[in-house]
């Protein structure tokens, strides 16, 4: 059982504010994302659950105890970091097993415990080896089984992937999500890839210069943003937003005229995703010259400049066309987002 909950929780350097008042209760077993950017504070976030950093304000309580001055090694949580901080003149065994020396733990137990934790990990034929003679991600894995094995209360994971390339990226995303599934271990989990954050989270916390921009479930947060931050931040690609005016339910920008929009009379913010617009023969809502194209495989993108801002579409897989040429774009005004123009925060029409 660990229950986590941060109350105000406030970090200040000096005037500098790197977390504002963040309150939130991360459940038992809950695997919980913070994204953002860099320098929004989700690592500062993190870092204090730990006792890395003081909280300025605020309190952290786990399983209703406040930790905000206990030692991290008297929290009962495990960390995996970006970089992988192995020992070099130990073995992979040795690595896994040093946390159960450091905290005394019976050494009967020891060898059932790495060759568990390890097994988890896939890293069995790898025991005798240092850690020069392993590859990136093997080495993230032994960071992982160091944790795994010292079968903590909650563990808190910060960037642990983004040293790996593309596609060690997603085979050790999925052995996270499986670990996580096996272990049940209240997690969280830092990161500011969006798809890492979609893959993985129970719930996401999106951030923004310290301050909490929405929660929800990765399925909450795509499709219902709380503000055009959100909205550009969360899916590949980004949500196209577009800068205009809206009269009579009709929202105008150059090259752009879609009806059916529930927004009061005056400049708005209006977002559509890539995947719920198509390219049509004609009549369509946008009608602009193309200015670039991917092929991707199993869909071909489109890209058209809409006053400053490019604005993308996902046509079927066989679409060509050169840059240049006209297309018509469909927007159902049933799958568009309305934003507010001033402060960015999501209008319900």
């Amino acid at each position: 059982m660990a229950e986590i909950q941060l109350r105000n929780l406030t970090k200040r350097w000096g005037s500098f504010v790197g977390v504002d008042k963040f309150d939130l209760t991360i459940r038992d077993r809950e695997f919980l994302v913070l994204l953002g950017p860099s320098g929004c504070g989700k690592t500062t976030t993190m870092r204090m659950v730990a006792g890395l950093e003081d909280a300025t304000e605020g309190e952290i309580l786990i399983d209703g105890k406040r930790v905000n001055d206990l030692d991290p090694k008297d929290r009962d949580v495990a960390m995996v970091f970006q970089s992988y901080a192995l020992y070099p003149n130990m073995n992979v065994y040795e690595n896994i097993r040093f946390p159960l020396r450091v905290r005394r733990i019976d050494p009967a137990t020891h060898d059932e415990r790495v060759r568990r934790a390890s097994a988890m990990v896939e890293l069995d034929d790898f025991l005798h080896r240092k850690p020069a003679e392993l590859s990136g991600g093997q080495r993230q894995r032994v960071a992982l089984a160091r944790a795994i094995v010292r079968e903590p209360n909650v563990f808190l994971m910060d960037e642990p992937l983004s040293n790996l390339d593309a596609k060690l990226r997603v085979s050790t995303r999925a052995q996270i999500k499986n670990l996580s599934h096996e272990l049940k271990v209240t997690t969280i989990y830092v990161t500011h890839d969006q798809i890492e954050a979609m893959t993985l989270a129970d719930r996401v916390v999106v951030m923004k210069k310290g301050v909490v921009q929405q929660v929800g479930s990765p399925t909450e947060i795509y499709d219902r943003p709380a503000n055009a931050f959100v909205a550009s931040f969360i899916g590949s690609p980004a949500m196209n937003l577009m800068s205009g005016q809206v009269t009579g339910g009709t929202f105008t920008a150059d090259r752009v005229a879609i009806d059916g929009v529930g927004a009061p009379d005056g400049p708005v913010t209006l977002g559509f995703r890539a995947e719920d617009a198509s390219v049509v023969e004609g009549g369509g809502q946008i009608n602009a010259p193309i200015y670039t194209m991917e092929l991707l495989g199993d869909a071909t993108m489109i890209a058209v400049r809409i006053g400053g801002a490019l604005v993308s579409v996902k046509a079927d897989k066989t679409y060509r066309a050169a840059i240049g040429d006209m297309v018509s774009v469909a927007v159902p005004s049933d799958h568009v987002h309305l934003f507010d123009a001033t402060t960015g925060e999501r209008i319900d029409g």
